[in-house]
């Protein structure tokens, strides 16, 4: 396999022999298996392989060298993500939100891009980040290159059962979880219930798992689940309008807490807080992940740049500083790890 070869390793299966791209998810709907990555922006982009085998993602890696963890620049120092965190509260205050996820992109460029196979970041991410929902995508000729160790999931669908299983509430341990963490998760469990039922038969979604603690690398998170009974003939591309993007990472009211991610933010999130995953049309199955704990690399000014995102979700009863510890918790074990920094 070449370096430039397309290939996708995602649900535990490695893709190969690209046959058709598309910037509409209503194209996955007509036949095959399908890698997508949805940004947070919303622009889409669906790659249908022909073969597919299960395997590890050790099979196609390539070498990977990564930039040192204090390489990296960030969109908002701790001052501007603190002065965000207190325009949110003000908002909140006001009564035009009740919470809004405010993020920051970490940058660095790579030392040796040669050197930098994104499925030889995966596997690295794979070993000493185990998550769930890892995955990765490399088709370098179309500019998509990108690896998650995402512990969340936003979608999965099998036999018009569709799940989706917010994450809110991060700490070091399980007894860091705080009374703001649970009141977070119950405000997006509700906003995330509120979007399935626009393409659900009524009253068939429900909360089977609320506020369960899971243990991942060198943090804890409090997720929920929440399920429904889609209605006939619904496809992604519905289900992706009623509910993308996700309300982890969005907030609520959702247009209004976008309208707030949109004047505080000073980037776009690209991949990052968007959707990566699988879909099978022949089974009528898919498993979309929120891209969060991801990586994704991009050409800027002659230089190829590894980028990564993190934030937290604010609420009334946050604090600016705690909400800062809380993004620089999310990045630094896994920035470590891609510097080869974690041994």
């Amino acid at each position: 396999m070449t370096k430039d070869e397309p290939v996708a390793w995602l649900g535990g299966l490695i893709g190969t022999d690209l046959v058709e791209s598309s910037d509409d998810l209503s194209a996955t709907a007509s036949a095959g298996r399908w890698a997508v990555v949805i940004d947070f922006e919303g622009k889409v982009r669906c790659h249908r392989f022909a073969s597919w085998h299960r395997g590890s993602v050790r099979e196609v890696i390539g070498p990977w060298s990564g930039p040192a963890a204090s390489a990296y620049q960030t969109t908002l120092d701790q001052r501007g993500y603190e002065s965000a965190v207190e325009s949110v509260r003000a908002d909140i205050a006001a009564g035009r939100l009740y919470q809004a996820n405010i993020c920051r992109l970490l940058s660095a460029a790579l030392p040796s891009p040669d050197r930098a196979n994104i499925l030889g970041l995966a596997a690295l991410l794979s070993e000493q980040n185990p998550a769930p929902y890892s995955g990765a995508i490399s088709i370098p000729n179309e500019g998509l290159e990108i690896a998650s160790a995402s512990p969340e999931l936003f979608i999965s669908v099998t036999d018009r059962q569709v799940s989706s299983g917010p994450v809110k509430g991060t700490a070091r341990h399980g007894d860091g979880l705080s009374d703001k963490d649970r009141a977070e998760n119950v405000m997006i469990v509700d906003l995330v219930r509120n979007d399935l039922s626009r393409v659900c038969e009524p009253g068939t979604v429900e909360v089977p798992s609320l506020l369960r603690i899971e243990q991942h690398p060198t943090i804890v998170h409090l997720v929920s689940t929440v399920d429904g009974l889609l209605r006939p003939e619904v496809d992604l591309a519905e289900i992706a309008e009623a509910a993308f993007p996700p309300g982890s990472v969005s907030g609520a009211p959702k247009y209004t807490a976008l309208q707030a991610i949109k004047e505080l933010e000073p980037t776009p999130r690209g991949p990052y807080c968007g959707a990566i995953g699988w879909v099978d049309a022949d089974e009528g199955t898919a498993e979309l992940a929120v891209a969060i704990r991801t990586f994704w690399k991009t050409q800027e000014a002659g230089e190829v740049m590894l980028n990564f995102g993190t934030g937290a979700g604010i609420t009334w009863g946050s604090d600016a500083t705690a909400e800062w510890d809380e993004s620089v918790l999310k990045a630094e074990h896994l920035i470590s790890v891609a510097a080869g920094e974690v041994q």
